[in-house]
Formats: structure tokens, C-alpha cells, sequence
């Protein structure tokens, strides 16, 4: 690794601008850059419905950054920040692989600069003064006790922590009540640090988060409990870009860090304009695939203003990914599979499919895994080449920069000869059940949505508060186009369940919750955390893998 200062000169940022976490980490301040600079163009990196292990998605932002570098390009990434959920459950560390990585690697996986941490301390905090509301004003309040929607969290996945009951003292004289944690990941107050655009947009979108509603069924929002001067306070520093570098040297913000699957799943907008003031070519990426990052990117993120639409979008697949929506096993994704590979060609097609409606050109990158063969190779790169699809194979995992060079020419091409004539999926002033039923329909190949009783009961509460002109963001499993996890491939025809409904009204959305999602993750039955260790002179092991 270059000294972080080193990096930065890359940007033509000098020291002034940078808050000095140690010698690889900074703190950028937005404010002491120039914005008088044409921004640059944003590339998006999506994919294909993943197995449980992961495509590569990161992976293969960061060497077509790194690739985009190489072809001598102006090039920086903007990336999510690791949960330690993931880390120390499924999925293990989350700075890419091989050698197509952000670094430090440990660092960033765990506390990096204390963004998280910090996100948690302000959401918890607005929980302690709800609940010395009801303290002091007991049911008699503005607030009911019996209506408080803002639960705790933090950035761990436990899953005995998703229904808690509180108040078995005599706090508020006998009186308990649920109440349950999310994963910060899954936080409105992540969502909000995500989407704001300087510190006063944090503090008026912080007032607006509804924490439950009165006797008078109205909503009460932590501006009406004076928490959100002192939740920013919290934020302040968290709310600078993080500024690290590839492994080839490649400048690299890592800021924020949403999940997809229950929340809108990109980096902050902070640091995404940040890079486009700073670069030609921004590269960034939305979890999981294209049904959930991606939709979530263009109709949430890309609405509300603070960031572009992309030029290019990039959709990651790999052949065993391709095998397993094609009925292969997960123990038996190594093996050659050709008929297979075929069959799961259909969920790669409706991802493409998904982007287009957007108005949007795409190259697919199919990420080279050691097992692949020469023949599966060849008989995608057919199939492909058929459907006139953009594509190339991307070894960045084996070869860094160098092996994502043809796909940086494809990205590159595809800018200059399929020119972005971006649209949205629904207008805002559409019904929020009818957006709803845009996405299942357009998106995840629904014939219908069907309203359990609470969530009808909710959206009644949303739309006669004032919020029905809020887009939605749909949480649901990233591992089917549908709300039914073992339903792969292209699944069609199928209802689109909403178990419930609530309000972000700080980040600007409501959230439709489908089959089973959960807010707070649980570990697998091996979690990575059995794999990490720390050696007596204090070298860590396990997440790098």
C-alpha cells in the first residue's frame, strides 16, 4: 500500500482536505473541493441473481476501475462499507478478492473509521429519548406507548434480538410492550446518511423520521422529541468520505453501506459526487442483483437528485450462478454442465431485460471462476453472442486490472455507441400500491400482489398521513427474482406477498416487506466468524479468506 496521501494526490486532493485516520485511511471533506469541475460518468456495477456464496460483484467493480486506470482513464470507485454482520456470518469480508481489492482489507471489513458504529450510536440514541418521552409523559403524552414504531439496532446478525418485549420494570408503571433490533445495515437513520447531501440535509431528513404516532393516530417525528440536532452531532464526522486505494493503487471512496435486500442498497450519494467531481469515470455499485440494487438506484437514488443515471451499466454473471438457476445443487456447481448452464440462461436474461427498461445500455461480465471450463466458456459466450448481448469474460479475481481490460473497452464502447435515454419505472404521484405492483409486475415477473391485513391496514395509515407521493423500496429475498427463495431461474406467474409496509418518511421511502425478509439477519449454521482469528503479535485471519 502507497501512503494515503499519495493516493489522494491522484485526485489532485491535498493534504488540507484530508482528516488522517492512520497511514492508509482519510476522511475527505466534501466542502474543500472545487465544484466548478464538469462531473465525470458514472458506471453501474449490478448482477445477476446470486447464489448464497456470492457472484463478485465488488470484485469486479474494483478491477474495472482498476482496468479503466490501466487504459489510461480518470478513474475512481465508490463502494459500500462492509456490515460486520456479513462479515462474521455468510458471507465473511466484503473488499472484493483475489486480487481485485480495496485496502487495508481488515480494516475496512471491521471498524474501519467508526462509520457504523456511529450510524447505531444515533439510531439508539433517538430510542433512549422515545423512551424517556414515555417516561416522563406516560401514555398521556403526544406519543402513544403503544404505537412506537422505532425499534433498536445494531451491526450484528442475531436473530433472538428480532422481537424483544421492554418495560417488564416499573418504568412506565408495569406497562411492557414489543419492541425488537434491526441491523444498522437495515437502519432508516443508514438509509438517511446514505441519501443526504451535506450536514443540513442529514439534521431536516434525521427530524423527519417517524418514531410512532399519537392517541390522535398522527405520526411523531424525532423533530417533535428535539433528537435530531444531536443524532447529526453523531454523524458529523461519519458523514466525510472514506478515501483507501485498490491494491494496484487505484483511488477508492467506501462510504456507507445499506443492504438490498431490506434497504436501498448503495453507497452515500456523499461520495458518489464527491468521485464524479474528482474523476472521468466513476465506478459503483448496488447490492445484489439488478431486481433489488439496481431498481432500488435508478428509482430511489437516482430521483432524488443528488447523483446522475449511469451510462453504462454492468450486469455480473458466472457460469455457476447460471448452473444453479438451471437446477444445479450448490455441492455440485464445479462439475461441467452445459444443459444446465442453458437452462439458467433465463434469469441472466430477465436481469438484462430489467436494465433495458430503464433506458440504459448493459455489458455483461461473466467473472471466471477457477472451475469453469473452456467449454462452458464457449458455449456462453455463443449464447450471447446470439442474443446480442454485450459481453466479455472478466478474470480481474486472477489477474487484477489486466484481466478486466476488454471489459473496460466493452463499458467504454457501449457509452460511446448506445448513448443513456434514462427513464424512471413509475411516477411518484402513482398510488403506493400501484407502484408496487409496477415492480412485481415490470421487474420480478409477478401476475399479482396480495396484501396481508396488516400491511393493508398500514398503507390506509401511510397514504391518509401525506406520504403516498414517496417511491417504495421493496425488501425481499436476493436469491429469486420473487419473494420465494426457491424459486430460481426466470419464475413467472406468481403472486408477489407483502407481509407489511413501513415508513422511512427521513430517507424519502416506504418499504414493502415480502414472504419471509427479515430486518435482522441470523448466522448460518457455520458462520464465518469460526474462521477469523488474531495471532499473539496481532495479525488478523479469516476474513480475506
Amino acid at each position: 500500500m502507497k501512503p494515503i496521501a499519495e493516493i489522494a494526490a491522484k485526485l489532485n486532493l491535498v493534504p488540507e482536505c484530508l482528516e488522517f485516520y492512520g497511514k492508509y485511511k482519510a476522511k475527505v471533506d466534501p466542502a474543500a473541493v472545487p465544484a466548478d469541475r464538469a462531473p465525470g460518468k458514472l458506471i453501474l456495477v449490478t448482477a445477476m441473481t446470486p447464489t448464497p456464496a456470492g457472484e463478485g460483484k465488488t470484485t469486479t467493480a474494483i478491477g474495472l476501475v482498476d482496468a479503466l486506470t490501466r487504459v489510461g482513464k480518470n478513474a475512481v470507485a465508490a463502494l459500500r462499507e462492509p456490515s460486520l454482520g456479513p462479515v462474521f456470518g455468510m458471507k465473511g469480508g466484503a473488499t472484493g478478492g483475489g486480487k481485485a481489492r480495496v485496502v487495508p482489507g481488515d480494516d475496512i471489513n471491521l471498524h474501519f473509521t467508526g462509520d457504523i458504529h456511529a450510524i447505531t450510536s444515533a439510531h439508539n440514541l433517538l430510542a433512549a429519548m422515545v423512551e424517556n418521552r414515555l417516561h416522563f409523559d406516560g401514555c398521556a403524552g403526544f406519543l402513544d406507548g403503544r404505537n412506537v414504531t422505532w425499534k433498536r439496532a445494531m451491526d450484528m446478525n442475531d436473530r433472538a434480538l428480532r422481537e424483544i418485549i421492554i418495560g417488564l420494570d416499573d418504568t412506565y408503571g408495569g406497562y411492557a410492550r414489543e419492541s425488537g433490533f434491526d441491523i444498522s445495515a437495515a437502519s432508516e437513520v443508514m438509509a438517511i446518511f446514505c441519501l443526504s447531501r451535506d450536514l443540513a440535509d442529514l439534521k431536516a431528513r434525521l427530524g423527519r423520521i417517524v418514531v410512532g404516532y399519537g392517541l390522535d393516530t398522527k405520526p411523531v417525528t424525532a423533530a417533535m422529541l428535539k433528537a435530531a440536532g444531536a443524532m447529526a452531532a453523531l454523524l458529523r464526522d461519519a458523514l466525510r468520505p472514506n478515501l483507501v486505494q485498490t491494491l494496484e493503487g487505484t483511488p477508492a471512496f467506501v462510504h456507507g453501506g445499506p443492504f438490498a435486500n431490506i434497504a436501498h442498497g448503495t453507497n452515500s450519494v456523499i461520495a458518489t459526487g464527491l468521485a464524479l467531481r474528482l474523476a472521468d469515470f466513476v465506478v459503483t455499485e448496488c447490492g445484489f442483483g439488478s431486481d433489488l440494487g439496481a431498481e432500488k438506484f435508478f428509482d430511489i437514488v437516482v430521483r432524488d437528485g443528488a447523483v446522475p443515471a449511469p451510462s453504462a451499466v454492468v450486469i455480473v454473471a458466472t457460469l455457476r450462478s447460471l448452473k444453479y438457476h438451471g437446477g444445479v445443487k450448490l455441492d455440485a456447481l464445479k462439475n461441467e454442465n452445459i444443459a444446465a448452464m442453458e437452462e439458467g440462461y433465463a434469469n441472466l436474461q430477465a436481469h438484462v431485460e430489467i436494465v433495458r427498461q430503464f433506458g440504459l445500455p448493459v455489458v455483461v461480465a461473466l467473472n471466471k471462476f477457477p472451475t469453469d471450463t473452456p467449454a462452458e466458456i464457449e458455449a456462453f459466450a455463443a449464447r450471447a453472442k446470439a442474443d446480442h448481448l454485450r459481453h466479455t469474460l472478466s478474470d480481474v479475481y486472477g489477474s487484477g486490472g489486466q484481466g478486466g481490460v476488454e471489459l473496460a473497452g466493452e463499458v467504454l464502447a457501449a457509452m460511446a455507441s448506445d448513448p443513456a435515454d434514462f427513464r424512471f419505472l413509475y411516477p411518484l404521484e402513482a398510488p403506493l400500491l400501484e407502484k408496487v405492483e409496477t415492480i412485481a409486475r415490470r421487474v420480478y415477473g409477478a401476475d399479482r400482489v396480495v396484501l396481508e391485513a396488516r400491511a393493508r391496514k398500514k398503507l390506509k395509515r401511510f397514504e391518509d398521513n401525506g406520504f403516498s407521493g414517496l417511491p417504495v423500496c421493496i425488501a425481499k429475498t436476493q436469491y429469486s427474482l420473487s419473494d420465494d427463495a426457491k424459486l430460481l431461474g426466470r419464475p413467472k406467474g406468481f403472486p408477489l406477498t407483502v407481509t407489511e409496509f413501513s415508513l422511512s418518511a427521513g430517507a424519502g421511502f416506504v418499504v414493502a416487506l415480502c414472504g419471509d425478509i427479515m430486518t435482522m439477519p441470523g448466522m448460518p449454521k457455520a458462520p464465518a466468524a469460526e474462521k477469523i482469528d488474531v495471532s499473539d503479535d496481532g495479525v488478523i485471519s479469516g476474513i480475506l479468506g
